[in-house]
């Protein structure tokens, strides 16, 4: 067989056992087949190679393996593990341990699938951008997205260990990296969907340094400044031309508080031809800089920012489930994975401006874009370009953010 006298698939090496037994396993078993194949480390060597059932157990014994945990689909094959096991000990009087085969429950997410086999073939056709695509549940993927290995950890204290296959739901995961995030990761100004505020009262080619609280859960982690100007970018989303009664952002004729700077009062807003607005104009009080005794006096909103002449632009990237259905893996879903594929799972927004504290960021450093979520930066990042991943939102928002159609 090794010498290629026989061709792939035309013989097979199978130990005798009985044929009898009535556990499956134990009938004959195939222990070595043909694979006329180059091998990525022992080119072709070799063109005969052993089963898993046979291979498992010799590997752990000779490496020195002392608990081999497989998932549940592997409990019918202990027995068999446990009898070539049997066979080597009965041929090596210096061992003094054996392997043992623990089961436990294959973790399965919700949206996601975890099989090998369905991440190859989203890799290879590319449907995702590689292996450590932010979208899939890899490690490499999982880093890039933000995870830390800490709320890695914690999410899988969280489920546990049991002897029943199940699903969890991703939202515990996001949960769990949302916890760690909000007691380490740094605070900053950041805005992804800008609209130019104009405060007219505030002196033209003047700047300010606004001190900025790093993290608030953590006392150590201090404070850094950041500039304030007379041009501004809030997001567009905090300005509405004509607000309900309970809309406590800028309207025209109402108050907010800009973050660690004044409060305004919008005044109006210019609009172009197609009627979406290009400018917010208010008027800001010199008395409510954050940290003055006048600046206690209340208003019920306040917005982030950041300055149009000192902030960097970047690229964001809003990643969203998946797949479209909460169990893709299920058999009546799984003829052709691309169909099972949310078609917007990815958002690039790349007009978003950030702080200039972030200049000096790293890959994989983690922040908290203020009132957005927590973000980490893509190693896409270079040459002066800044590129964020989010990681996960503020709150516990998965169902609604992920809702597809």
């Amino acid at each position: 067989m090794n010498r290629g006298e026989f061709s792939e698939g035309s013989m097979t090496l199978r130990a005798k056992i009985d044929m009898a037994s009535p556990n499956m396993h134990f009938r004959d078993p195939v222990i070595y087949r043909i694979i006329d194949a180059p091998h990525h480390r022992t080119g072709t060597a070799w063109k005969v190679y052993p089963m898993y059932d046979f291979a498992h157990g010799q590997s752990d014994y000779f490496e020195g393996v002392t608990h081999s945990w497989c998932t549940l689909e592997f409990e019918v094959h202990r027995p068999l593990y446990d009898y070539f096991i049997d066979l080597l000990k009965a041929c090596d009087e210096s061992g003094v341990y054996r392997p043992r085969q623990t089961e436990f429950n294959r973790l399965n997410l919700t949206y996601n699938v975890m099989s090998k086999s369905k991440l190859l073939q989203l890799v290879r056709e590319n449907l995702v951008n590689g292996w450590d695509d932010p979208r899939i549940p890899t490690l490499c993927g999982l880093r890039r997205r933000g995870y830390t290995p800490a709320s890695i950890r914690a999410f899988v204290d969280k489920i546990g260990y049991t002897k029943f296959d199940g699903t969890v739901e991703m939202g515990l995961l996001e949960h769990s990296v949302r916890e760690h995030l909000n007691a380490t990761a740094r605070r900053v100004a950041a805005v992804i969907n800008p609209v130019k505020l104009i405060i007219t009262n505030y002196p033209e080619g003047k700047a300010e340094m606004m001190e900025s609280v790093n993290n608030p859960e953590d006392a150590s982690a201090g404070t850094h400044q950041i500039a304030f100007s007379r041009e501004l970018y809030i997001e567009r989303e905090d300005f509405m031309e004509d607000a309900p009664a309970k809309y406590y952002r800028l309207t025209p004729g109402q108050e907010v508080r800009l973050r660690c700077a004044y409060i305004i009062k919008c005044t109006g807003c210019r609009k172009n031809a197609a009627g979406e607005v290009e400018e917010i104009y208010a008027e800001y009080d010199p008395q409510t800089k954050s940290g003055m005794q006048e600046s206690n006096r209340k208003v019920k909103g306040t917005i982030h920012w950041v300055s149009v002449s000192h902030a960097l632009q970047a690229e964001v990237r809003l990643y969203y489930r998946l797949f479209k259905m909460a169990n893709p893996m299920d058999e009546k879903n799984v003829s052709d994975i691309r169909n099972l594929l949310n078609p917007d799972s990815l958002k690039v927004l790349t007009n978003c401006f950030v702080e200039a504290d972030l200049a000096d960021a790293k890959p994989y450093d983690h922040f908290q874009f203020q009132r957005i979520g927590y973000f980490n930066m893509d190693p896409d990042s270079r040459n002066g370009k800044l590129v964020f991943n989010r990681t996960v939102s503020l709150k516990d928002t998965w169902s609604k953010l992920n809702k597809v159609d």
